[in-house]
């Protein structure tokens, strides 16, 4: 091998001290599982990584039960100084254990050690620091006077961001004064059972985080029918989210709900061309695609678009495909067997509905779940692709003449979480993107998260705001309001 050549660089799992089996965590200890356990496996190889309990609708009882004890002798009782100073050292904790949660992210979900390493696990951290600082000023949340905790949060999480989406749901909840019982996605488990050690090295009281892990199906449906949980705060599917609204209906249960996504990257011709490439990349590659804000459709303006397209296309050439462990990897692993065939799935039919496809010519590890980046263009607004979201690594190329087809073609999804507009003409960017119908714009640039800023969807996307004050409001009663 000359000095030139590839040399592979793997983060080492010798920073893990991970058990061999792994109970539930209620009341501030580890118990056993009332149902059967499973195996949680590292998605690029296949080889498992730990046995994991599956929580039972008793234990669920028992969990909530746990949370309302906390609740109501312990954290709603605390000042919020002094539950900050909890979240504060939570997020000191997240920080020197960084390395070690990264590491655990990509074994458990599949993604890139660059994207756990310095995207996920830093804005964890951040999370928890910008919520410990709201904790003693709710009352300038937005609900007037003397806002009130509502109770114990149940929260269930997705596989895509799994301790991410955790930060964004326990951190506000913890800072309004609830105490919280989370059920992880059973894929990716492993870093919220760390986080359950992080509580407990934090000295946090017994019962205000619990942590379930078991199946939807199970845990996740008595989670969201209990009597005694004040809210539900749920990331996942359009027809899950359904589900849960179906369930609660009638009660006084308040809801969050951050759903599917189908985001329109729109450019413009006058766009900077280089700089709207790399944010293309970012905004649909980046954690291979599993990302309910992914902009999955791509409107370029027609003048354009050939030239679009032959850039884009080569700087899918230089992405690195392979170990999610290797600090060089760009394109991680699928996330499951069963992500993995929906996608396919998916595309089969972009294939099957005329649209021309474009897919990376790189090889690809004969263990684990993997999918090569894939471009399709001639992609007509009615098709499959263009509409489902496919939560892979995956990108539809329509065109536009004019910024009102850009905006009709970007509003014609059922979804409504986010677009993202390149140009350089101020005037047009403000008019698109107060006619965009998405939770979320991002103006030159892609898939920028920042705990101070509210993210959230509309119509089949879901409602409700997770970051900032908006964060708070959904985990608050209205107090004196005024």
């Amino acid at each position: 091998m000359s000095f030139l050549e590839y040399a592979p660089a793997p983060e080492s799992t010798s920073i893990l001290n991970l058990s061999p089996s792994y109970g539930l965590f209620i009341n501030g200890e580890w118990v056993d599982g009332g149902d059967d356990s499973y195996t949680t496996i590292s998605p690029a190889t296949e080889k498992p990584i730990a046995e994991i309990a599956h929580a039972s609708a008793n234990d669920v009882d028992r969990a909530v039960a746990a949370a309302r004890r906390a609740y109501d002798t312990v954290w709603s009782r605390m000042s919020g100084a002094d539950r900050g100073k909890y979240l504060f050292r939570i997020a000191r904790l997240i920080q020197e254990r960084a390395r070690e949660l990264a590491v655990a992210e990509t074994l458990d979900n599949g993604k890139p050690i660059r994207e756990t390493r310095d995207v996920d696990v830093p804005l964890v951290a951040a999370w928890f620091f910008h919520y410990a600082g709201w904790s003693d000023k709710l009352e300038w949340a937005g609900l007037g006077a003397n806002p009130k905790s509502l109770g114990v949060a149940g929260q269930i999480i997705p596989w895509n961001f799994p301790l991410l989406m955790l930060a964004w749901k326990v951190a506000p909840a913890l800072a309004a004064g609830n105490t919280v019982v989370l059920k992880p996605a059973e894929t990716t488990p492993l870093t919220a059972l760390l986080f359950a050690e992080i509580c407990q090295q934090a000295g946090l009281p017994a019962g205000v985080v619990n942590i379930i892990p078991g199946r939807g199906s199970v845990a996740g449906a008595r989670l969201v029918e209990h009597p005694d949980v004040n809210k539900i705060a749920f990331t996942g599917s359009t027809a899950v989210g359904r589900q849960i609204a179906r369930t609660i209906a009638g009660t006084d249960t308040k809801l969050t709900l951050e759903l599917g996504g189908k985001g329109a990257n729109i450019v413009f011709d006058d766009a900077a061309v280089d700089e709207a490439v790399e944010g293309i990349v970012r905004g649909i590659f980046f954690n291979q695609g599993h990302v309910c804000c992914a902009g999955s459709r791509l409107l370029v303006q027609e003048n354009i678009h050939d030239e679009i397209v032959e850039k884009l296309t080569r700087r899918l050439s230089t992405l690195r495909l392979g170990d999610p462990l290797d600090k060089n990897t760009d394109i991680g692993a699928i996330n499951s067997k069963e992500q993995l065939d929906r996608i396919t799935a998916l595309v089969n039919t972009g294939e099957s509905e005329g649209a021309e496809r474009w897919t990376l010519d790189c090889p690809v590890p004969k263990a684990g779940f993997w999918f090569r980046p894939t471009v399709f263009t001639n992609v007509a607004t009615s098709n499959t692709i263009a509409r489902e979201e496919i939560f892979g690594p995956v990108l539809s190329v329509l065109t536009f003449r004019t910024a009102d087809e850009a905006i009709t073609k970007a509003n014609n999804t059922p979804y409504g979480l986010s677009a993202g507009i390149w140009t350089q003409n101020a005037s047009r960017m403000l008019r698109v993107a107060d006619e965009l119908r998405a939770g979320v714009i991002w103006a030159n640039t892609f898939n920028q998260f920042d705990p101070t800023s509210p993210f959230g969807g509309y119509k089949e996307s879901g409602y409700g705001r997770e970051g900032g004050r908006h964060g708070l409001t959904a985990y608050l009663t209205n107090g004196d309001a005024r």
